[in-house]
């Protein structure tokens, strides 16, 4: 590979990209040299099943930072990727140490997880200080830098539904393989050209074997579940509550607490049981939900599993019946909950299957289906 090569800007659809800008030619530069290889691989010990071959990266402009992280847009072997580098800083061991820990945590994550509603992994390379991980780009950017584009409260049902369910699918399958995500939020969710959601960031991740206690955990504050910002045990029932704070994003097109602090709000959510405003507005099969999502008691909140079985329900239920949301009360009972079951396991019961059954449902609660 020749020096520097990997640096060259890439087209977008055959349009020039943004040339980087001075500042971030050199910043670049002063982290390329320890990626910059002669050609081959990079494998060190134990590492060889992930390696890239950086001969074959090309990358273009920069499209996101954090505070030790730059993500760019590039080629990888003739794929259009993401690249995110992270650069440990000389002056603080400490802090330089948790971030190759999260690296490697976040690599050993990526690496065995494959599912649609997951970030796709692709390579990765280990030089510190820098380290380098490689993933499928997608071209929707994030979930919040949608809904910011969005007017308040206009998202519509459909694809408030979509976008739960790809989230709710995700995280489900997540937790079935024993991994706690416990950064889940807006940012850390991705929207493909299909308009698909995938879970991204797994920095912070760990299994829930390993969750005895939150004390150092980085996440963000505005979406933390109060047992991880109190530095408690949690269970998975932490991603359920960001679940709930996504939800609401998902619904109002807001920033939780955005009237706070992130400090602030960690306070008043672990302090004074607050929660984010639900609109009069929202309707109730939403807010019931969101509410059992957010519950201070870890224990009431639904699993992914629940969560994926009522979503699929409302989608089911929204399809039949436009105006299901204006009416549908879950206080008032479970039986469309107990329908769908029952439809499904007995296609010869007086409801034409399940979907047939939904607006009976609704209509006529002394139908064959299971009334509250």
């Amino acid at each position: 590979m020749k020096n520097l090569n990997w640096l060259k800007q890439i087209s977008n659809h055959g349009r020039p990209e943004r040339r980087l800008s001075l500042g971030e030619y050199k910043r670049a530069v002063s982290w390329s040299k320890y990626l910059v290889s002669s050609g081959g691989e990079i494998k060190g010990e134990g590492e060889e099943e992930w390696s890239a071959d950086m001969s074959q990266l090309l990358i273009g402009s920069k499209f996101a930072s954090g505070r030790h992280s730059r993500i760019y847009r590039g080629l990888y072997k003739q794929r259009d990727v993401a690249i995110k580098l992270v650069s440990q800083p000389e002056e603080d061991a400490h802090l330089a140490a948790l971030l190759e820990k999260e690296f490697t945590s976040e690599v050993a994550f990526l690496f065995h997880l494959q599912h649609p509603n997951i970030i796709t992994f692709i390579a990765a390379c280990k030089r510190p200080p820098v380290f380098c991980i490689i993933t499928e780009y997608l071209a929707g950017g994030s979930l919040r830098k949608y809904l910011h584009q969005q007017e308040p409260h206009s998202v519509p049902f459909d694809l408030v539904l979509k976008f739960s369910l790809d989230i709710a699918h995700g995280m489900q399958y997540l937790h079935s393989e024993g991994i706690l995500h416990r950064d889940l939020k807006s940012e850390n969710l991705l929207l493909g050209e299909d308009m698909c959601v995938k879970v991204a960031d797994f920095g912070i991740s760990c299994l829930e074997s390993q969750s005895a206690s939150a004390k150092g955990i980085t996440g963000t504050y505005r979406w933390m579940a109060p047992e991880m910002i109190k530095q408690k045990h949690h269970t998975r029932k932490v991603d359920v509550y960001s679940f709930g704070i996504v939800l609401w994003e998902l619904l109002t097109a807001l920033t939780p607490f955005q009237d706070m602090t992130p400090e602030q709000a960690a306070f008043a959510v672990s302090e004074k049981n607050a929660r984010p405003f639900l609109p009069t507005t929202c309707p109730m099969a939403f807010s019931h939900l969101i509410r059992r999502c957010w519950s201070s008691n870890p224990k009431r909140r639904p699993n992914f599993d629940e969560i994926v079985s009522i979503l699929e329900t409302y989608t089911d239920a929204f399809e039949q019946d436009p105006t299901f949301f204006l009416s549908y009360n879950p206080s008032h009972g479970s039986f469309l909950h107990k329908c769908i079951p029952r439809c499904t396991d007995f296609h010869k019961s007086a409801c034409l299957g399940p979907k047939k059954c939904i607006p009976r449902c609704i209509d006529v609660r002394k139908s064959a289906c299971l009334n509250p």
